[in-house]
């Protein structure tokens, strides 16, 4: 229960080259202000998520700025990541069966993981729904210590009601609630001051740091690409919100005019997703046995450098969300000069100024007619993804983000 996660050390000063100066005096202003403050980031999964891609990177930095930060995962077993998989999809819009015993699932892994807590923090983080009850729990056994703040990282502005409802009791006893974006702001939310903190990209981790021609040819090699044609790609979970089967159809669209193009979706298969390998299959069924369509995973041994050298090696990069908390993904192919389709959806639309620095679009039909006009149109990939980096540079690199949660804690 509540099991540290161990993260290598980072120094903040490596960060001045890509993220420029002020940046990174900006970030040490706002630290200045909780020297030696003890803070606690709480998630359900250390793998295969943003949060934890997140956490891994930054929470190395906030020590390094002098604040005493750990990382903790909260136990969890099979039904209980079910719920709470069923209940990220409710959160998000989706009507799901909502029972009692689906709650007391819910309720009793969030009591037993309250009650392995033992340590006093003058902040705790605690982010999205999984470990939501465990403030309420603490508070009613009157333990509860320090300022504590929910990270929802999913738009909650048309929440399935019943779900809601029983969630907001839980929300409305912490300090402070952070948003992607104020549309993902639950209309009515009552108890807890609301921020605003877009995530970010770690422009130095292993997914996003340079690599050479040589490295990034090697990766293809492994897994049968060939990259002498266009490719095609979409990083992201085989999750419905992603619509795998849709970026599938755009890709068959494409291909009627550009016979050579080649589609690959990458994913990583997380502890906390048991709907994935569903998904998965789902999406291999839809393949339909197509050579030019590369279905990769963690499972194949798809990690972070692998991403990086198919996303630096494509040719235009998807990411056809049907429903979106940010997508990092979107950030990640724009720091790497890559003009990125992405769906007309939540943070996406935080990313990309249509036409400016990528396309956002709102169908099938939509994504294939705009990938197509990447393909057919070299100068203007080069143009959109000059400007797409630069847009990544001013405003979704780590330092800000961790701006703005220590800016959020001193003001709680």
């Amino acid at each position: 229960m509540l099991a540290p996660v161990p993260v290598p050390p980072r120094h903040v000063d490596e960060l001045i080259e890509p993220a420029g100066e002020e940046a990174i005096e900006r970030l040490r202003d706002a630290a200045s202000a909780l020297s030696g403050a003890r803070i606690l980031e709480l998630n359900s999964t250390n793998f295969g998520g943003g949060v934890a891609e997140l956490l891994f990177s930054q929470v190395g930095l906030m020590i390094d700025l002098g604040l005493h930060t750990e990382w903790r995962v909260m136990g969890g077993h099979e039904d209980f990541f079910a719920v709470t998989k069923a209940v990220h999809n409710a959160l998000q819009g989706a009507e799901i069966p909502w029972t009692l015993r689906m709650q007391e699932t819910y309720l009793n892994q969030n009591r037993e993981n309250a009650e392995a807590w033992s340590d006093d923090f003058d902040f705790v983080i605690v982010h999205d729904p999984q470990p939501a009850a465990m403030l309420a729990l603490l508070e009613e056994e009157g333990r509860r210590k320090g300022k504590w703040a929910w990270r929802c990282h999913i738009d909650l502005s048309n929440s399935y009601p019943p779900v809601w409802d029983y969630y907001a009791q839980w929300v409305s006893r912490y300090d402070g609630a952070v948003f992607t974006m104020g549309d993902f702001v639950r209309p009515g939310l009552e108890g807890p001051e609301v921020f605003l903190v877009p995530p970010s990209i770690d422009p130095l981790s292993t997914k996003n740091c340079w690599i050479g021609d040589r490295t990034s040819h090697e990766v293809l090699v492994r897994y049968g690409i060939d990259a002498r044609r266009p490719i095609v790609t979409q990083v992201s979970r085989f999750d419905p919100w992603k619509d795998p089967l849709g970026v599938i159809d755009a890709y068959r669209i494409v291909k009627e005019s550009v016979p050579a193009v080649q589609l690959v979706m990458v994913a990583s298969m997380a502890q906390d997703d048991p709907e994935g390998l569903q998904y998965l299959e789902m999406t291999e069924e839809h393949r339909d046995g197509d050579p030019d369509v590369f279905l990769l995973s963690n499972l194949q041994g798809v990690g972070n450098l692998e991403v990086n050298a198919i996303q630096r090696e494509s040719t235009v990069i998807v990411q056809k969300s049907i429903r979106e908390g940010f997508g990092l993904v979107v950030s990640e192919g724009m720091w790497k000069e890559r003009p990125v389709v992405g769906g007309n959806t939540g943070g996406i639309r935080l990313q990309i100024e249509d036409g400016v620095s990528g396309f956002l679009v709102d169908s099938v039909e939509e994504c294939a007619a705009r990938v197509g006009e990447l393909l057919a149109d070299p100068a203007l990939r080069a143009t959109m993804g000059r400007v797409a980096r630069e847009r990544v540079k001013d405003r979704f690199l780590t330092p800000r983000e961790i701006e703005d949660y220590l800016r959020m804690l001193v003001a709680l």
